[in-house]
């Protein structure tokens, strides 16, 4: 009697635990990655009531068995359900992270400040300090870092992920090394065929990430498919003047081009509108015909027989930046026959076209017949440091010498005319974003187009998941009977697994499941209530009847 009791008693208290698991169970339902448990019963000690007795060949009867009476009900062990994934919820968040693995044996190491934790939870922030941490806890993500000697991860041993640390907030500067032009050169573009040329602008970066802009010219030589391209000055980013060939030091050869002697910058035959040149007598005259004042060539301009001067800007239009170059010594003008002839030292490069069908042939020095596709801006010669800048190549095959109404489209771009990208240069970057991609590598986004790896997320894999210890928090730790963790960790695709960003792995718990066992366990514990109930009532008649059989004896 006692015995049915006692059993009904224990089935109470394990059915009562159950429901302990149950509820817990329920109550994180919307917890990020939880792992529901569940509660297996074992029976408990046997009394034996009689030996099992083997069979008699003399009697011949056969064997009995033992006769046993269970004692109740224990929990035998909780269950965790480690190996169920719970549903994916999209979150959008660059930082929240779902391991997509079919057993979910892979779990996120972290470290609360003296012991590394386990973790399928992958809500993280990055902290002040730059840290990548678990958003409920601040517990620190561990992961491998990047070696700085070769940029590559260093696989050794996990350390807290400091994504955002000073140092990889920005991104080194790039010296700019490749140029490229490209477009259509027209004949009769007017800016082609003046004096200053057709000006293009090339912006580079020195290998401090400073920018500066330097000044180019393309004229017309008055013959079919052919062009000067020189080097006018570079500035700086603010406007001002970095380089002059007219006042530097270092002479523009030695920075663009091989110098030509004696060049022919320009001819001259049409008298502007005022002046008129008597080509059978080879004499000038101030006006539309021989009746004017004559005036005579002196080397420098024009006088008439009063010594009153007339240059030559009055008497043949030449531009400003021709004067200068004459009155500061760089050119020479002489008149023969009519024709105005400015000649001096320069230095430039040749541009050749086919003339049949417009397509570049090559760039290099106004004599050379051996032309090439691109030519050396020297910029090494320039600056107080040598190694301030690296010596940039610029391609001139994108060109063609083409009608085009009059109307170049010539530009100038850094970069490979291949991909431009190869050389273009770079300023210093600011971060703009991070990324992590399905294997766990963080990536940092610059604004100066540049990409760097930041660390890369580890995992830590167990042979028997289920053996970790559920410490809260989301948090496990390991026990004998998971296994140790390395303190290296594995990469998340070792097993075929990957990371999602932007997504959360949520509870595994079924709450149709969960209802329905918490029905079982509350009739199991009515059921044991009313074994008690009737033991009760049976030891009550026994005691009666005894107490009847003491009063017949009186």
């Amino acid at each position: 009697m006692m015995r049915s009791m006692y059993s009904a008693v224990s089935g109470l208290k394990t059915h009562q635990t159950k429901m302990d698991v149950i509820g817990n169970n329920i109550a994180n339902v919307n917890t990020v990655a939880f792992k529901s448990s569940s509660v297996v019963f074992q029976d408990v000690l046997y009394q034996m009531t009689s030996n099992a007795s083997g069979a008699n060949a003399a009697t011949g009867t056969g064997g009995v068995n033992a006769k046993q009476i269970g004692l109740g009900v224990t929990t035998g062990a909780t269950n965790l359900s480690i190996t169920t994934s719970g549903a994916a919820e999209t979150t959008g968040r660059a930082f929240d992270i779902r391991l997509s693995d079919q057993s979910t044996t892979n779990f996120f190491v972290v470290n609360n400040g003296s012991e590394n934790l386990f973790t399928r939870a992958g809500s993280f922030y990055v902290d002040g300090a730059g840290n990548l941490c678990m958003t409920s806890t601040g517990y620190t993500v561990m992961g491998w870092q990047v070696d700085p000697t070769t940029g590559n991860i260093k696989k050794d041993t996990v350390s807290a992920l400091r994504v955002m640390q000073t140092s990889n907030l920005t991104s080194a500067p790039e010296a700019t090394t490749q140029a490229n032009v490209s477009g259509i050169i027209d004949k009769n573009d007017k800016d082609v065929l003046s004096d200053n040329g057709l000006v293009k602008t090339l912006t580079f970066f020195d290998n401090l990430g400073y920018s500066y802009t330097a000044r180019f010219a393309m004229k017309s030589t008055g013959t079919d498919g052919k062009y000067t391209v020189e080097l006018e000055k570079i500035l700086n980013s603010d406007g001002t003047t970095f380089y002059d060939p007219e006042t530097s030091n270092v002479d523009l050869s030695d920075i663009f081009g091989a110098k030509t002697t004696n060049a022919t910058l320009g001819t001259y035959s049409q008298v502007q509108s005022g002046y008129y040149y008597d080509s059978v007598n080879d004499k000038f005259y101030v006006g539309s015909d021989a009746t004017g004042t004559e005036i005579t060539w002196k080397g420098t301009a024009f006088e008439d027989a009063a010594g009153n001067p007339y240059s030559l800007k009055q008497v043949y239009g030449i531009s400003d930046a021709m004067v200068s170059k004459i009155g500061g010594g760089q050119a020479k003008a002489a008149i023969a026959n009519g024709t105005l002839t400015i000649s001096g030292d320069v230095t430039d490069y040749a541009i050749d076209f086919s003339t049949k069908d417009g397509t570049f042939t090559g760039v290099g020095a106004r004599t050379s017949n051996n032309k090439t596709n691109s030519v050396t801006l020297n910029m090494s010669k320039l600056g107080n440091n040598p190694t301030q800048f690296d010596d940039i190549t610029i391609d001139f095959s994108g060109l063609k010498d083409a009608d085009n109404g009059g109307k170049s489209t010539a530009v100038m771009s850094t970069g490979s005319i291949d991909d431009g990208v190869t050389g273009k240069g770079k300023k210093l970057g600011a971060m703009i974003g991070i990324s992590i991609d399905n294997n766990g590598l963080i990536t940092g986004t610059y604004d100066n187009g540049n990409t760097e790896t930041l660390g890369q997320i580890a995992v830590a894999q167990f042979a028997n998941a289920s053996g970790l210890e559920k410490v809260g928090e989301n948090c496990y730790r390991t026990t004998l009977n998971s296994g140790e963790f390395d303190g290296i960790g594995v990469e998340i695709s070792a097993d075929g697994s990957s990371m999602t960003s932007g997504e959360l792995e949520m509870s595994n718990v079924d709450l149709s499941t969960e209802f329905t066992q918490m029905i079982i366990t509350q009739r199991g514990f009515q059921a044991n209530s009313r074994i008690i109930t009737t033991s009760d009532t049976l030891l009550e008649e026994l005691v009666n009847l005894k107490r009847e059989c003491k009063v017949r004896k009186r």
